[in-house]
């Protein structure tokens, strides 16, 4: 089927001047779809964790293994919001490679995403895939433009995936969460989430908020228990809320040379009952 980028009366301002979490994202992938602000604000970052880059994979990683376990436990359309610069294999690669009817809407509001999305297009003849450039912090818009598109079906399971996202909502995440949910129909859709935590080193954390906030890109670190929350009245899938890394890890993988902890993140997918 054709695949649907958003229409051409969207307004695309780079705004290179100022750092973007997504591209920042995209820098620490070793990505080229950054700029001096992008990269400057990495330097910061990696001058208080210089596994960042190796972090940032770990988390790529988790969305990988978790698509792949929700296509094949049979989940054929997915919902990707804050999908970051085009890096391959993208979700839809994966989903796709285990059920070529798979159709997945992502959404970002990065101009530079949008730029891009072609990337995110190349779907198979059987499936679909759409871009729509949308804000998290208006998730009744955000849904909205994603229905227009009409590739999803609403009255069908959804797989909604927030990967790397909520902790760049420092405010309203848990209600953003729970509007994104209770658009899911039941049973049988899904949640995949990873989240920036203080856990496992606190002060480090606390470093890390100052240099994202410095780059105009306000972090908040949640705690498991406040991570836990964006699962209210959802069934964890084993193992439930863990370190990314430990998010049933591919034997057949090499893992990155990073302990869990170092990769300062939970990870975690459920589903509605």
């Amino acid at each position: 089927m054709d695949d649907d980028l958003q229409p051409p009366e969207v307004e695309v301002n780079l705004a290179i001047h100022r750092p973007h979490s997504a591209r920042i994202y995209d820098y620490f992938l070793g990505g080229t779809t950054n700029f001096a602000a992008d990269r400057e604000a990495a330097a910061h970052a990696l001058a208080v964790i210089p596994w960042a880059s190796a972090a940032a994979r770990v988390n790529r990683a988790f969305m990988h293994r978790a698509t792949r376990f929700l296509a094949e436990s049979g989940v054929t359309q997915f919902l990707d919001i804050g999908t970051g610069i085009p890096t391959s294999p993208n979700l839809h690669e994966i989903a796709q490679r285990i059920d070529p009817a798979a159709r997945v809407v992502y959404a970002d509001n990065d101009p530079i995403v949008l730029a891009h999305a072609q990337a995110l297009l190349h779907s198979t003849p059987e499936g679909r895939t759409a871009y729509v450039q949308a804000d998290v912090h208006d998730p009744k818009a955000l849904l909205d433009t994603v229905r227009e598109t009409g590739v999803l079906d609403f009255d069908r399971p959804v797989a909604l995936s927030l990967v790397a996202l909520l902790h760049f909502v420092p405010d309203g995440a848990h209600e953003i969460a729970e509007v994104l949910k209770a658009a899911l129909p039941a049973p049988g859709s899904a949640l995949v989430i990873s989240h920036f935590t203080p856990d496992f080193d606190p002060a480090v954390a606390g470093r890390i908020e100052e240099v994202y906030r410095a780059a105009e890109n306000p972090v908040r670190a949640r705690t498991r228990a406040e991570v836990d929350r964006f699962f209210d009245g959802w069934q964890l899938v084993e193992p439930g809320i863990v370190a990314t890394a430990h998010w049933r890890p591919d034997p057949e993988v090499p893992g990155e040379p990073i302990t869990p902890g170092q990769a300062f993140g939970y990870a975690a997918v459920a589903v509605r009952g």
